[in-house]
This record gives C-alpha cells, structure tokens and sequence, in this order.
C-alpha cells in the first residue's frame, strides 16, 4: 500500500527574490547568499488564518453595502495584501529595509510589501504561497 502521506508538504519554503527584471537576487558578489523570503505554506495554520481573515473582510463589505459587491480601493488593497503576506512571513534573509528602521517582525514585513515601488516582491510571493509544489522540498 501506498503512504499518503509522503506527500504532505513543509510548513514552510524560501522564496528567492528576483529583481523586476527576473534576475535572481544575491547579497553577494559571489552570489552564494540569495536574497529570500521565508513563507508559511497553504497547508500551514497561518495560511488558513489569513484566509479566515480575507473571507471576513469580505462578509464585512457585503454587510456594509447591504449586501452589494463594492469594490475595494487601490489603497485598501494594498494594506490588505500587506497585512497578509506578512503574515506568512517568517522571516528575511539576507536583506533589510531601511525605511522601516529598527521595526521588526510583522510590522516590518507590512511595511515592506506595502511599499508599492516594491511591489514586485508582493507579487512574487503572493504567486509562490498559492503554489503547494513550492512547499514539497523538491
């Protein structure tokens, strides 16, 4: 018989950033240390937190407009994919941003992907925590 479960996934992978170009990003010359971000994946329990989160809002909106579907602003968007790509973030590796100062954590992580000239890296990292392949150590 088969186990099933030899196919459960890491509750967590890196994600090594590229430029807006597609180049693959290093802190180092010699290019052995990748510019990462580590991420919860979509079987983790923050995962689904997020999701709890995201369907709230949305039941949230519906009640506001008695039930109508509005559309949110480019602005409330933002904030929002800020806050929940922060939170299945981990953590950075091998880089910092230094408009954020000495913040750290979650707020650090906000403050980054809210940055909307950097807004590359939030869509690579939205792309890659819906992906379950990414999470299988392959």
């Amino acid at each position: 018989m088969f186990d099933i479960t030899t196919q459960a996934v890491a509750d967590t992978a890196p994600i090594h950033l590229k430029s807006a170009t597609g180049e693959p990003l290093y802190a180092d010359a010699e290019r052995t240390k990748p510019v990462q971000i580590i991420v919860h994946s979509p079987g983790s329990k923050a995962f689904s937190a997020v999701e709890t989160a995201q369907s709230a809002r949305a039941v949230k909106r519906l009640k506001a407009n008695d039930g109508e579907l509005s559309a949110t602003s480019a602005e409330e968007r933002l904030q929002q994919t800020a806050e929940d790509l922060a939170a299945l973030t981990v953590r950075f590796e091998n880089f910092t941003y230094p408009p954020a100062g000495d913040t750290q954590g979650a707020e650090l992580f906000k403050a980054f992907y809210a940055d909307p000239k950097l807004g590359h890296f939030a869509k690579q990292v939205s792309k890659f925590v819906t992906d379950w392949s990414n999470f299988t150590g392959k």
